[in-house]
């Protein structure tokens, strides 16, 4: 009898946790056996704490992108113009920075006004003349990266005195350094873009988890006629969701070019399919109304753990990247159609 209740108590466990927990718990399950992974195979150099900062401070922009990427998938969209808003973003505040003699600070404001431009535009075309987001956010990439060539053709690194002291600041991490092989101890660290994508992570999570509009994004991407019949305005929430995530776009173009210092219509390449799939891979949902923003921190770890193993196992080829990449968006994708035959049969 007792083993038969505790069966029992853990089959009902499983049948009430919610899709978006389960899918978060697998994440971070796959992100830490995947870290511990590397340690045990690629050796001590993963045991290091500024081996882990150091993702983080190479990906702080695609975490801010996807997660307003992550948002309006969450609503059933897509967004394909964020890695041409991140290039967009870049090599304006560059050319602002050294041939306007503009300030860094004020090139905040340039990146956020980029980032709403797009998001007010593709926003209304999604939402009040009902096209296709698909459609929409190709043609704002499209626009997206050959502004940024007319803007600037030639790459160049920002030689701006103040730019350069900002993007040379590193928050340290107490207690958290490590001796390098001449015996000196170095300091861990992270960039200012880790504390600006954190933050970000952590809005957005209060926003979806305990906001009105935040369950408004889930009712929106879960069933559009049901939240019709709850009283949701479906076409301010779709186009509240573009909006932001073009605003998280153009923050992290910014924070893109707080770290690689310079401006290039190559920039950000691919970025905007780095962030679907830190998405998926975060239990974010193609479907819409499934998703959350902490999944999508673990995706984006995920990825760059996996590519980092590739490239310590000697496999320094770009398509090997790529089809590991693939193997992994392949197996989430699967537990995502297992999960939603088990809501179906629920």
């Amino acid at each position: 009898m007792a083993s038969e209740k505790k069966t029992a108590a853990k089959g009902s466990w499983f049948k009430n946790i919610s899709d978006t927990n389960l899918l978060l718990t697998i994440t971070i399950v796959v992100f830490f056996a995947m870290y511990i992974g590397a340690i045990v195979f690629q050796g001590a150099g993963f045991l290091k704490p500024q081996t882990f900062f150091n993702i983080l401070n190479a990906n702080a922009a695609l975490i801010i992108t996807a997660c307003g990427m992550s948002l309006v998938m969450i609503t059933g969209g897509i967004d394909i113009s964020v890695g041409g808003v991140v290039a967009l973003v870049s090599m304006s505040c560059a050319v602002f920075l050294d041939f306007q003699g503009g300030n860094p600070y004020v090139a905040i404001l340039l990146a956020i006004a980029i980032g709403l431009a797009f998001g007010l535009v593709q926003g209304f075309l999604v939402a009040y003349l009902d096209i296709q987001p698909f459609i929409v956010s190709l043609a704002g990439m499209f626009f997206a990266r050959g502004m940024t060539t007319i803007v600037h053709t030639n790459p160049f690194n920002v030689e701006n005195e103040a730019f350069v002291a900002l993007k040379g600041t590193r928050v340290i991490i107490p207690g958290m350094g490590s001796v390098n092989k001449l015996g000196k101890y170095v300091n861990a660290y992270v960039e200012i873009g880790v504390i600006v994508a954190l933050l970000v992570v952590i809005l957005m999570f209060i926003i979806l988890k305990w906001t009105k509009l935040g369950r408004a994004f889930y009712a929106v991407g879960g069933n559009t006629q049901s939240a019709l019949m709850l009283g949701i305005n479906v076409k301010r929430t779709k186009f509240l969701a573009h909006l932001i995530c073009s605003l998280l776009a153009g923050i992290g173009g910014y924070v893109y070019f707080l770290h690689v210092g310079s401006g290039s219509a190559s920039h950000a390449s691919g970025m905007e399919m780095n962030a679907i799939a830190s998405s998926i891979i975060g239990g974010t949902m193609l479907t819409g109304g499934v998703g959350n923003v902490i999944g999508t921190l673990f995706g984006v770890l995920s990825l760059s753990t996996i590519q980092n193993i590739v490239a310590s196992a000697g496999l320094d080829q770009a398509w090997w990247t790529g089809i590991t990449v693939a193997a992994m968006l392949c197996i989430f994708l699967v537990v995502q159609s297992v999960i939603m035959a088990r809501k179906k049969r629920a």
